[in-house]
């Protein structure tokens, strides 16, 4: 347990100062980067009855990849023609900054409190067609301020101006803030590393978002290894990202 727990710790200061891995924009032809363009695709194909304008990523627990695999399916959504506009809701330990590397000085919190028009905090990238919203400064009620009227018509307002919404939500079982957020978009995706996540963890983290009665969308398994991956869909990926998992397989 205490490996572990050294390990997450290190992996949660690494991407707070550093930002995660943009495999899609950086090595576009890789095998990860390619099981990256599956997972949008299933995605996609996941909501048959109706246009997803926003999805949440989020996972049980910190550390898991959520924020690693929900910029770099924004990446690959972009690619596609499509206007994206990725949002930092994780107001506690924000990360999409130092990955685009942009400007943190206004973002979500800013706008939320009033201290920031929308036209201040929506950033483009050096991904074509893809634009952030960063965390702005840390702010002391997070969850309150997500939970807020503001919020919900600045998603409204995103919704209408960009051809899908994506957000960075922290980990279901930290603090309440996926559930909030999940109550206002269109889907949930959860992300669930092989070996590393609690099976008693992920079971918590679906019951608090069935609770608010979320659409899970389903799941995407990473950090999947050839050893540990086979009879599973998605193979081996570079050893890291394995597939994604509908909700319907759950069932």
């Amino acid at each position: 347990m205490a490996l572990f727990k050294k390990k997450t710790t290190k992996l949660d200061n690494y991407s707070q100062k550093n930002g995660v891995g943009l495999v899609t924009y950086d090595d576009p032809t890789s095998k990860i980067s390619e099981q990256f363009n599956t997972i949008r695709t299933n995605i996609q194909f996941s909501s048959v009855d109706k246009k997803l304008n926003s999805i949440l990523f989020t996972s049980s627990a910190p550390s898991e990849g959520k924020s690693t695999v929900s910029n770099n399916v924004a990446v690959t959504w972009a690619k596609q023609g499509e206007t994206v506009v990725l949002v930092d809701t994780d107001l506690r330990r924000p990360t999409i900054h130092k990955t685009f590397n942009v400007s943190n000085r206004v973002g979500l919190s800013s706008y939320l409190l009033g201290n920031a028009s929308f036209e201040d905090v929506v950033q483009p990238t050096m991904v074509k067609n893809l634009f952030v919203i960063t965390s702005g400064p840390i702010p002391p009620n997070p969850s309150e301020l997500l939970g807020s009227m503001r919020n919900k018509d600045l998603i409204n307002r995103l919704e209408d101006k960009f051809g899908l919404l994506i957000m960075d939500a922290p980990p279901a079982n930290s603090v309440t803030d996926a559930q909030v957020l999940a109550t206002q978009v269109d889907g949930v995706v959860m992300v669930v590393p092989q070996g590393i996540a609690e099976k008693a963890g992920v079971a918590h983290a679906k019951q608090l978002l069935d609770t608010v009665h979320a659409n899970i969308l389903g799941v995407i398994m990473n950090r999947v290894t050839k050893e540990k991956s086979q009879g599973y869909y998605g193979g081996y990926y570079g050893g890291y990202y394995g597939g994604y998992y509908g909700a319907e397989k759950e069932k």
